[in-house]
């Protein structure tokens, strides 16, 4: 009777997720009945924390956009003959340095192929997610969107006087005096704080040499605006971090007259995208809720819900 009841629920869930799979599908690619005039444009969709891995938007925990499902879209709008142009639709408070660097690395390659790039930003496009958009050809922001957050930050747990508390003793043997950087059960010294310091300073100075380069903006000016702040898209559009103001449809037909085409442009999914039901199960079957004592070098927007045991933000 078991069998037949979980047979059952698999079976319900498949189906679910076609039709919503199907629905998706039909509504996220905005003018895709249009055929342009020699030439298709991809969107290709950022959703949630950018990490290494691949896209998961669990039950319990916080969408996240892995860079295996981004990579893969970005590479078959490279390859495709057909795809004239790029729109990344991001919503996104950011990620971690190296996954936000490989996107934006994999952006820069969809370049060089001749294609045309432009990012529409929804509610967020901040900090990493603010990184892969700074080498786009073209940016678009609703005026409320948050963006900006150009900034990079190291958090760890010091848990020495709740360990007290529960009568907890953590014995460490390491092979080095730095091994143990980070870890939760004692002080950190002022000796690793440097270090901590001085890979922050080096990550953060490669983010300012990224968007000036990606926006043709002074290095004095990025630095002037990157101290952690969010702006709205309004305001971005101001200081010069975002070039237009509009949704993800006048994204979609400025990239078609970029690329060349004439008329409403026909437009394809490019993904990333997983079945509801995958992302259902790995959300109660997943990795463990505390993954990891200490992510090394985050790119986070602000108010970002503490996610796996770590406690993101920017100060």
């Amino acid at each position: 009777m078991m069998k037949k009841l979980i047979g059952a629920l698999v079976l319900g869930l498949l189906i679910v997720s076609v039709v919503v799979a199907a629905a998706v599908s039909g509504g996220r690619t905005p003018g895709a009945r249009g055929v342009g005039g020699g030439g298709k444009i991809g969107i290709i969709y950022i959703e949630g924390i950018i990490t290494a891995g691949e896209t998961d938007g669990g039950l319990f925990g916080g969408r996240t956009s892995g860079t295996g499902g981004i990579l893969d879209a970005l590479r078959r709008a490279e390859e495709d003959p057909g795809v004239k142009a790029v729109v990344l639709r991001i919503d996104s408070p950011g990620g971690t340095a190296a996954a936000s660097q490989e996107v934006a690395r994999a952006v820069e390659r969809v370049k060089r192929a001749g294609k045309k790039v432009v990012t529409s930003m929804a509610d967020v496009a901040a900090s990493g997610a603010y990184w892969v958009a700074a080498g786009s050809d073209c940016i678009f922001a609703n005026p409320a969107t948050i963006t900006g957050s150009i900034g990079v930050l190291i958090e760890t747990f010091e848990m020495t006087g709740l360990y007290g508390k529960l009568g907890v003793s953590k014995q460490t043997i390491k092979s080095g005096p730095y091994k143990d950087m980070g870890s939760e059960s004692r002080p950190m010294t002022p000796q690793e704080r440097a270090i901590f310091q001085g890979m922050v300073n080096d990550i953060y100075a490669q983010f300012i040499d990224r968007v000036a380069i990606g926006r043709k903006m002074r290095r004095e000016k990025v630095l002037s605006l990157a101290d952690g702040r969010v702006f709205t898209g309004r305001q971005a559009k101001e200081v010069g971090l975002v070039d237009e103001l509009g949704d993800l449809r006048d994204a979609v037909r400025y990239a078609g007259r970029l690329a060349g085409i004439k008329g409403e442009p026909e437009v394809v999914n490019l993904g990333p995208g997983r079945f509801p039901w995958e992302s259902l199960l790995r959300g109660v079957t997943g990795d463990s809720f505390f993954s990891s004592r200490m992510l090394p070098v985050w790119l986070l927007g602000p108010q970002l819900a503490p996610e796996r045991g770590i406690i993101y933000g920017d100060r």
